[in-house]
């Protein structure tokens, strides 16, 4: 119920969103520093006809194949061998260290909000091509036209103003760049995100409902979600740490499974000829 309740807050306090989520993951990156099981968060991704092996993992990444095989689905919707690769909303950073080792960008670049989630990264993930940087999805501290692709991964659903983030991805994608997106919406929800995509001046290359896949991902994965989850949250805390990593019957799969919520996989590009953006302000 606590669980519940945080998030039932974040929906219905915009203004607030970004000190919570902040406060959140600060806590989470203070008190779990140390867990090498966790360095991703999102909700995994799975065909339902995949076997175990379907993508070749390196065996310390074996334990997060479905968060992987997410940022896999989506990270591959366009090339980014080569490239210099921004991710926003990096989190524990073991999507961005996987698409650094396994997918040859150039450059990877993972920004947070959380000052002490970028120090894990920092220490847990050292990539020759790959960095974290502290700082805002909707204040970016980067030059106008810095990268050619931005990945965003279960992130944008936490942000006070999508507008606010879809400006800053504009700003800082060379002409003709992409951005490799994927969030969840609740169904009353995903009008009013569709338009936020139509209105950011990003042209829709792909979409698809993973809504499926993350069910599936969720139901393989979630003994290892339970046990991991009460190995840092036992006792009378089980429940809330359930409801968090997603375990079977759970609020997140539940809703997914009822049609209560959505998720998509997109793949959005900055027109090639396109005008300069004028910075968003935020409220």
């Amino acid at each position: 119920m606590i669980a519940d309740a945080f998030l039932w807050l974040l929906n219905r306090t915009p203004s607030l969103r970004r000190a919570l989520w902040r406060v959140f993951f600060d806590t989470l990156a203070a008190r779990f520093g140390n867990v090498g099981w966790w360095t991703l968060m999102n909700y995994g991704y799975a065909e339902p006809e995949d076997t175990a092996t379907a993508f070749p993992l390196q065996p310390d990444d074996e334990a997060e194949r479905y968060p992987i095989a997410l940022y896999r689905h989506v990270a591959t919707l366009a090339p980014i061998a080569g490239r210099d690769v921004l991710e926003i909303g990096s989190g524990r950073g073991g999507g961005a260290s996987y698409v650094a080792r396994y997918l040859e960008p150039r450059r990877m670049v993972g920004i947070d909000l959380s000052g002490k989630a970028v120090a894990f990264c920092n220490r847990r993930h050292v990539v020759a091509n790959l960095q974290f940087r502290q700082g805002d999805a909707e204040r970016l501290p980067f030059e106008d036209r810095s990268f050619d692709s931005v990945i965003n991964v279960e992130s944008s659903f936490c942000y006070p103003s999508i507008d606010g983030f879809f400006a800053e991805v504009r700003r800082v994608l060379r002409p003709g760049g992409h951005l490799h997106y994927t969030d969840l919406r609740l169904a009353h929800e995903l009008a009013d995100w569709r338009a936020a995509i139509a209105r950011s001046g990003l042209e829709v290359v792909f979409e698809r409902d993973i809504t499926p896949n993350v069910i599936e991902a969720l139901h393989r994965d979630s003994k290892r979600r339970r046990d991991g989850g009460r190995r840092i949250a036992g006792g009378p805390f089980a429940a809330i740490a359930d409801v968090f990593t997603g375990v079977d019957g759970t609020r997140i799969p539940s809703l997914l499974a009822s049609g209560g919520m959505a998720y998509h996989s997109y793949l959005l590009r900055k027109p090639p000829a396109a005008q300069p953006v004028t910075a968003y302000a935020a409220g």
